[in-house]
C-alpha cells in the first residue's frame, strides 16, 4: 500500500524539492511582511497628518463677535465703512490675519480678499481687507489673534463685491463672508444691513 523510497538519489531529489518548496514559502512571507509594515507605515503617517490638519482646523478658527457699518450719509442710506470684530475660538494658537482670506459675496460681485495696510478705509481696494486694533490700522506683524485678544476687520463698502463709487453697500443690502484661516478653517457670516439709517456716523449692527 505504502511506497518507500530506497534509491539514495530519489531521496536526493525529493530533499531539495522540499527545501525548494521552503525557500519559496520563507520568501513569499518576507515579502507579505514588507508590505504589510510599509502599509502600516504609510496608513500611520496619514492617520497622523489627518489629526494635525484636524487640530488645526479647531485650534485657528476664528469667532465673529460683532458685525457693524458706520453711516455716512443717513438720508441717502450709505455706510463710510464695515466692521467686522473677531477673536480666536475659545483654546485657539495664534491666528495671523495677514495670512487670512475671505470670500465675499456682495450686491456688486465676487472677491476674494487678502490683507493690506492702507492709509484709510478709502485706499481699501476691492480685493482686499485691512484690520484695526484700538482704532488704528495695524501690519502684517501685529494682525495677529493672541489668546484673548480682539482685533477689527475693515471693509470698503465703495467696492466690490459690497457696492462702487455710485452706489456704494448701503440700506437693506447684503452680502455673506466665509473667513479662512491659514488652516483653512473657516467661519461664515451674513452681513444684513437695516433698511433705515438714522443719522451721520451712527454705528449700525449688520
Amino acid at each position: 500500500m505504502f511506497e518507500f523510497i530506497t534509491d539514495n538519489e530519489d531521496r536526493g531529489q525529493v530533499g531539495i524539492g522540499t527545501l525548494i518548496v521552503f525557500i519559496a514559502m520563507v520568501l513569499v512571507a518576507a515579502i507579505a511582511a514588507g508590505v504589510l509594515i510599509n502599509t502600516a507605515g504609510f496608513l500611520q503617517s496619514q492617520a497622523e497628518a489627518t489629526g494635525q490638519e484636524s487640530t488645526d482646523l479647531v485650534s485657528e478658527r476664528i469667532d465673529v463677535t460683532s458685525e457693524v457699518g458706520i453711516v455716512g450719509n443717513a438720508s441717502n442710506g450709505t455706510l463710510n465703512e464695515i466692521r467686522i470684530s473677531v477673536a480666536g475660538a475659545a483654546g485657539s494658537d495664534q491666528i495671523d490675519l495677514s495670512e487670512t482670506t475671505i470670500e465675499a459675496v456682495g450686491p456688486n460681485g465676487q472677491e476674494n480678499l487678502v490683507f493690506v495696510n492702507p492709509t484709510g478705509v478709502d485706499n481699501i481696494s476691492a480685493s482686499e481687507f485691512a484690520v484695526k486694533d484700538d482704532g488704528s490700522f495695524v501690519s502684517s506683524d501685529n494682525a495677529v489673534l493672541d489668546g484673548d485678544s480682539q482685533l477689527t476687520i475693515v471693509l470698503n463698502p465703495d467696492v466690490s463685491p459690497f457696492g462702487s463709487s455710485s452706489e456704494p453697500f448701503g440700506e437693506s443690502d447684503t452680502s455673506s463672508l466665509e473667513i479662512v484661516s491659514p488652516s483653512s478653517a473657516t467661519t461664515s457670516i451674513s452681513l444684513d444691513s437695516p433698511d433705515l439709517y438714522e443719522e451721520d456716523g451712527e454705528a449700525v449692527r449688520l
